[in-house]
């Protein structure tokens, strides 16, 4: 004989609602984190005369799905080949390729120590990349950049370490805004005319959630007059320079002392210890984000990088009495859903 059941409109509500509720739960749990090591130039060195080099290429393989990806973070160690590191302080850097464009783009930036390796940061120097992760998977074209002059050098390795895992928005898209960072000297020239543009118009898809800035800068030269202490630019001048939108500034950007002293790099050669304008020898250059607090979608504005007003009077006796900014600038928007590179002009 068949039996037949009979159940309450109050059990089936109860039973759908906590169906609903685990069904819930279970899409919203974290996803336990994956971590991938990703190794790219492996002990490389970079020199200058006879068949060295100060630039390296390489295409490497980052197996990752990049809507998974929750954080990037890059490793550059240096090692001294036979014979020693070179004796000086130079301006380095580390690059992705950009397909669309054609062009590099600046993940990082460091400035060698003097004449040592960095062998007491045990994971070499730290750089957070994620807001590359749009570039950084599958096959990967890297190019690696110091800027040595003597056929000493260093050896360089970079590693990355790529956590999937739970990110803050599946897509981002990034594009370049101002780049004059391929060397030292090919910086923006500071207290004096020039024809470097610093101002752009930028336009963000309308599906756009977060919107950012990434700045990287770093000063070089002892021009003059001298700050008080002695202090020439733009390598030692204390300076706050500032992001304006739409003529108005939003940012800012202290170029301050780092604690070159308290580096755990030390001791160095030369005169590393004493505080630069925003960097210090044997350190990565520090990366300066800045978040929109509306995400400007579906907005056009003006943004101009404005430098602390100064004045070059030339009476610097050395060879060289500029002073420059190295410095390059990105936009970086985030979502959900897939999204479309800013657009810059």
């Amino acid at each position: 004989m068949k039996r037949l059941y009979s159940f309450s409109p109050l059990f089936l509500l109860m039973l759908s609602l906590g169906f609903f509720a685990c069904d819930k739960n279970d899409n919203d749990e974290p996803q336990e984190p994956v971590i991938h090591n990703i190794k790219t130039f492996q002990s490389v060195r970079h020199a200058y005369g006879g068949a060295q080099s100060q630039t390296h290429e390489g295409t490497f393989n980052f197996p990752v799905d990049p809507t998974k990806v929750e954080k990037i973070r890059m490793f550059i160690k240096l090692r001294c080949p036979e014979g020693g590191c070179n004796a000086w302080d130079v301006f380095a850097n580390i690059k992705v390729w950009d397909e669309d464009s054609e062009r590099w783009f600046e993940l990082g930036r460091y400035i060698t120590p003097y004449g040592v390796d960095n062998a007491k940061r045990p994971q070499g120097f730290i750089v957070d990349v994620t807001d590359f992760k749009s570039h950084l998977h599958g096959d990967v074209k890297l190019r690696s950049f110091i800027e040595v002059w003597g056929g000493d050098g260093w050896l360089v390795t970079v590693d990355f370490e790529v956590t999937e895992g739970n990110p803050d928005y599946a897509y981002y898209a990034i594009e370049n805004v101002i780049d004059y960072a391929n060397h030292s000297l090919h910086g923006v020239p500071y207290g004096e005319h020039h024809d470097f543009v610093l101002e752009r118009t930028l336009s963000i898809p309308q599906n756009a959630k977060e919107t950012w800035l990434r700045t990287i800068i770093t000063g070089w030269g002892h021009a003059t007059p001298l700050d008080p202490g002695g202090r020439g630019c733009a390598e030692w001048c204390f300076r706050t320079h500032q992001v304006a939108i739409n003529g108005n500034a939003m940012f800012d950007h202290e170029m301050g002392a780092l604690g070159c002293g308290q580096n755990p790099v030390q001791p160095q050669g030369g005169n590393w210890a004493p505080d630069r304008a925003g960097w210090c020898p044997g350190m990565e250059a520090p990366v300066r984000t800045d978040k929109f607090q509306n995400p400007m979608n579906g907005t056009s504005f003006t943004f101009n990088y404005e430098f602390q007003e100064w004045e070059n009077n030339f009476q610097y006796t050395g060879d060289n009495p500029h002073a420059y900014y190295a410095i390059t600038t990105f936009v970086i928007v985030k979502s959900n859903e897939p999204i479309v590179k800013p657009e810059v002009q």
